[in-house]
């Protein structure tokens, strides 16, 4: 990839990689995720889906998770 800035290098699993492209890549970008997620082994990974979907149920619950019918308000 000629566009990056700076070169993929697989880093541990409490670092994370940063992408720095010239200009918007869409294909470059979702490559740089797959390289990313490859270099990681098995652990690493359920690590990091567990990890999120922690995160996730963090955020939903301070900023209380509503039900649809109590965010669509009908006019």
């Amino acid at each position: 990839m000629e566009d990056w800035l700076g070169s993929f290098r697989p880093l541990g699993s409490t670092d994370m990689a940063i992408l720095k492209l010239r200009r918007d890549d869409d294909r470059a970008e979702a490559e740089f995720e797959l390289d990313y997620l490859t270099s990681l082994t098995t652990r690493e990974r359920f690590e990091l889906m567990l990890r999120k979907s922690r995160e996730m149920a963090l955020l939903l619950r301070r900023h209380e998770r509503r039900r649809t019918t109590e965010v669509i308000k009908r006019a």
